[in-house]
């Protein structure tokens, strides 16, 4: 689970966010927002994703509203899931560029046929049987960089630094009143939108009890918060340095825009070599350690819940495989494709929490927690409501321009709207009352004999998507090795049942 959280965004990003003198440290939310992300997983969606043996996010909504609805659901999901596999790609790929010293994008897209081959060799159990492993190398790398960071003869003491401005803004930051809304959203939408996440539930899902599951999160928890810790460190070390005393030179690695490999730009220049390896090598096991659980997750949903169900419902497994397999290479060109698009591996890792936050999270939540006050009428006026109120809010570093207005905006030189209003929890909030309503709506024209309601709930042809991975009368045999090799989330007792 920790493995999985702590990947290559949220190591460099928290270093990136500390750095940056027009943030600081009261910007790096993530440590915190990933625990609470965790405990609120094993609180609330531990028992409920395991009561009826699903398999993926996507099966709940396929229960409720059929094939269909929940295909379309599924599009905020998988465009998630390319924005973090494009943040990784972009964290790995500037630091294969930063020790090199070769093209960003050729760093980015030899990473991504690693990271692509290393998944599709592997299955699950390239997750599995290396995720331990790598978690250690991050464990143990980082933090020996960490001394030797602090000694670094080019840097001051970064509890000097922290409140008083030496070398560039104090690294502590400011959090202004009119950027409390943007605060809180960034911090809402890292810790609930997170839930969304289908790498989270393969995690809930491999372990064998409910009571197993539950420890997993909070302890994948108390660790998030452990390993935040080296990368604060490091971005508070690079804000408290003298760069032209370095071998970087000038100008700033803030003033060359690259904030965003702030973190092998100090291992490598503050650091002795033999060190400044072990830091790379540490930064690499970060990224693998998420890159395959995300590429993994996407695929098995696009080959179980959309081409198993809905596009040929015939399909035997071994063509659910190579339409995994496919699906693989695909999701990680994308993410690549996107990497080369900004420096910014921050930004990348808030948007792609901020897709799931506006449009899923409402989704979610109804159907976890609101079943019988929500139907598909409900679902599909919220999903377009959403839909359409992120596109014109805009994210104009992506390419996506800022059509609508909203309070408090700030017009930029460059004539873009810098916000400060919290969009992502007003369409999330927005959007759930929407669903919520929509729903009560069409319940009471149904009374009225004016619309027919028909949920998925009645709909037998939806009962053949789930895979009975936890039930006692499986038969033996019915996973044979390859079936389990990319699909089974079970532990050593379903191995021992197949």
């Amino acid at each position: 689970m920790t493995a999985t959280w702590v990947g290559g965004g949220y190591v460099l990003g928290n270093a990136e966010v500390v750095y940056d003198p027009s943030k600081g440290l009261v910007w790096a939310i993530g440590p915190i927002a990933f625990a609470i992300n965790l405990i609120f997983g094993g609180l609330f969606f531990v028992k409920p994703i395991r009561k009826k043996n699903y398999v993926t996010l996507m099966d709940p909504f396929q229960e409720k509203y059929g094939n269909t609805i929940a295909a379309v659901l599924f599009i905020p999901a998988l465009l998630a899931d390319v924005l973090w596999v494009a943040c990784i790609l972009g964290a790995l790929g500037g630091t294969v560029s930063t020790v090199l010293d070769i093209q960003s994008s050729l760093a980015v897209a030899v990473s991504a046929a690693v990271a692509i081959i290393y998944t599709l060799m592997g299955g699950l159990y390239s997750v599995a049987y290396t995720d331990v492993i790598q978690l250690g190398f991050v464990f143990v790398g980082l933090w020996l960089c960490v001394p030797f960071i602090l000694t670094s003869p080019s840097s001051a003491d970064i509890a000097s630094t922290a409140m008083t401005k030496l070398y560039q803004a104090p690294w502590i930051g400011k959090l202004a009143l009119e950027d409390a809304g943007r605060w809180i959203d960034n911090f809402l939408l890292v810790s609930i939108g997170g839930l969304c996440y289908q790498s989270f539930y393969q995690r809930v899902l491999s372990s064998a009890t409910d009571a197993q599951a539950k420890i997993t999160c909070y302890a994948g928890a108390a660790l998030c918060l452990i390993l935040g810790i080296p990368s604060i460190i490091i971005g508070a070390v690079a804000a408290s340095t003298n760069w032209n005393q370095t071998t970087f030179g000038s100008p700033t690695p803030f003033e060359q825009g690259k904030a965003g490999m702030i973190l092998p730009i100090a291992l490598q220049h503050l650091c002795p070599v033999y060190i400044s390896l072990i830091g790379m090598g540490a930064l690499a096991a970060a990224v693998m350690s998420s890159i395959d659980s995300i590429l993994l997750s996407s695929a098995s949903q696009l080959g179980r819940n959309i081409f198993k169900n809905i596009i040929y419902k015939q399909a035997s497994e071994k063509t659910i495989l190579v339409v995994v397999k496919v699906s693989i290479f695909l999701c990680g060109l994308m993410g690549a494709g996107l990497a080369m698009t900004t420096t910014s591996v921050n930004l990348l890792w808030i948007v792609s929490a901020d897709v799931l936050y506006s449009i899923l999270t409402p989704q979610l939540i109804c159907t976890f927690f609101l079943p019988q006050r929500v139907n598909h009428y409900g679902a599909c006026s919220g999903f377009v409501l959403a839909l359409i109120l992120r596109v014109l809010v805009g994210e104009p570093q992506l390419g996506l321009p800022d059509v609508l207005p909203l309070p408090w905006d700030k017009i930029q030189e460059d004539g873009r709207r810098f916000r400060l209003f919290p969009f992502c929890t007003a369409i999330m909030l927005m959007t759930t009352g929407t669903i919520v309503l929509v729903s009560r709506l069409t319940v009471w024209l149904s009374e009225k004999k004016l619309l027919t309601i028909n949920d998925a709930e009645t709909d037998t042809d939806n009962t053949d998507y789930m895979v009975p991975l936890r039930t006692d009368t499986m038969k033996t045999g019915e996973l044979n090795k390859e079936q389990l090799h990319l699909f089974s989330p079970g532990g050593n007792e379903e191995e021992e049942k197949c």
